[in-house]
C-alpha cells in the first residue's frame, strides 16, 4: 500500500518527455507576474507557453505592482496572453497581491488575506515536491506572493528554488524590488534556494541589455504565434488573433528609450536562462541584504545566492522569435 502511494506521489512531480532515444524531465514551474507592467512581462509569458515542451507549467499566479493598476487588471492581462497563444483553460490562472508583505504578513493564518489564492496554491503545489526534486518558482515582478507562502508554510523552504527578476545588484534601486524590498528580505534570511536574475539599469552586464527595436518588432514578431478562431481585445483597444499582432500593439503604446530606440525584455531573458543556462553567466555569492536602500554584504555570511548576469542578447532573441514560429 505504501510503495504504491510513493509511485503515484513521484509521477506527478516530472513529466517524462521521450525525445527520441531518451526521457527527458520537463521542470515545474509556476510564473509569478505582473502582467500589466509595461510590455517584458507579456512576451516572457507567451515564452514560456511557446516552450512547454520544456517546462511542466502549474500556474500562473500574478500580483499588482503600481504602474500595473490593480490585480483585476493583471489577472486580464495575463489571461489575454493565455488566450492569444491558445493556452486558456490549460492551465490555472490565479490572482494574487494587491498589497505588500508587510501590510498582509500578520493575516495568513485568517481565511481569505489579500492573495491567498495565490499563496495557498504555491504551497500546495510546492508540497508535492521534494530537496532533490524542486519547484521553480520564476518570479518576474515583487516578491510578495511567495514570500507570503513561506510565512504562512515554512515546510515548502526546501521544496522550491526561487528565480527572481529583480534589482541593479550590486548598485540599488529597480522596479520589482522598490514594489515590496521587505518581501526579498525576508526571503534572503531564509534557507530557500535563491537566484536574482539582475536587470542593472543601463549596464550592459543584466537583462537591460536584452533589447529590442520597433523595427526588429515589425521584422520578427508581427506575423508569428498561433492564430485563434475567435479574437482577443488589447488592452489598448483594438482585436487579437495572434501573440504577434498583439506585440505590435504593445510596443506602439509604450516609450522607447537609446539611440536606436527600444525596450528591454527583462523578463523574458529570465525564461531564456532557465530553458538554457549557457546564455548568462552565474557566480555563487554570501547572501547581502538591504538596508535603507542599499545594499549590504555580508562577506561571513554562510547563506549563498547565485547571481545572473552577462545575457547573451542574440541567442535569448534568436531564440524567442523561433519560439513563436508555430503552426
Amino acid at each position: 500500500m505504501h510503495k504504491y502511494i510513493i509511485f503515484l506521489f513521484t509521477i506527478t512531480l516530472t513529466i517524462p518527455v521521450f525525445t527520441g532515444c531518451s526521457y527527458y524531465k520537463k521542470s515545474g514551474l509556476i510564473f509569478d507576474t505582473d502582467t500589466n507592467n509595461e510590455i517584458d512581462d507579456q512576451h516572457a509569458l507567451a515564452y514560456l507557453l511557446f516552450n512547454s515542451e520544456k517546462f511542466d507549467i502549474k500556474g500562473i499566479t500574478v500580483n499588482a505592482t503600481v504602474n500595473g493598476g490593480g490585480i483585476d487588471e493583471h489577472y486580464e492581462e495575463a489571461n489575454r496572453i493565455m488566450q492569444l497563444c491558445a493556452w486558456d483553460n490549460k492551465t490555472p490562472l490565479i490572482k494574487g497581491a494587491n498589497g505588500n508583505f508587510i501590510k498582509i504578513e500578520k493575516t495568513v493564518k485568517s481565511a481569505n488575506f489579500d492573495g491567498h489564492e495565490a499563496v495557498e496554491f504555491i504551497i500546495k503545489e510546492a508540497l508535492k515536491y521534494n530537496s532533490k526534486e524542486k519547484l521553480i518558482v520564476l518570479a518576474v515582478g515583487k516578491l510578495t506572493n511567495v514570500a507570503l507562502a513561506i510565512k504562512k508554510e515554512p515546510l515548502i523552504i526546501p521544496n522550491i528554488r526561487i528565480v527572481w527578476l529583480g534589482s541593479n545588484y550590486p548598485e540599488p534601486g529597480e522596479y520589482n524590488l522598490e514594489n515590496d524590498i521587505i518581501s526579498m528580505n525576508y526571503l534572503l534570511n531564509t534557507n530557500v534556494e535563491f537566484e536574482i536574475v539582475t536587470v542593472r539599469y543601463g549596464e550592459l552586464s543584466g537583462t537591460d541589455f536584452v533589447k529590442i527595436t520597433k523595427d526588429e518588432v515589425e521584422d520578427n514578431i508581427i506575423n508569428l504565434g498561433v492564430k485563434i478562431e475567435n479574437p482577443v481585445l488589447g488592452r489598448h483597444g483594438g482585436q487579437f488573433y495572434s501573440f504577434g499582432q498583439y506585440s505590435k500593439s504593445l510596443f506602439e503604446n509604450i516609450r522607447y528609450f537609446g539611440n536606436p530606440p527600444s525596450r528591454s525584455l527583462f523578463d523574458m531573458a529570465a525564461v531564456a536562462i532557465l530553458k538554457n543556462p549557457s546564455w548568462a553567466k552565474s557566480k555563487i555569492i554570501p547572501s547581502p541584504i538591504m538596508i535603507d536602500g542599499e545594499w549590504v554584504e555580508q562577506e561571513d555570511n554562510i547563506r549563498k545566492i547565485k547571481i545572473w548576469e552577462h545575457f547573451e542578447k542574440e541567442s535569448i532573441l534568436s531564440d524567442f522569435y523561433n519560439s513563436l514560429k508555430v503552426n
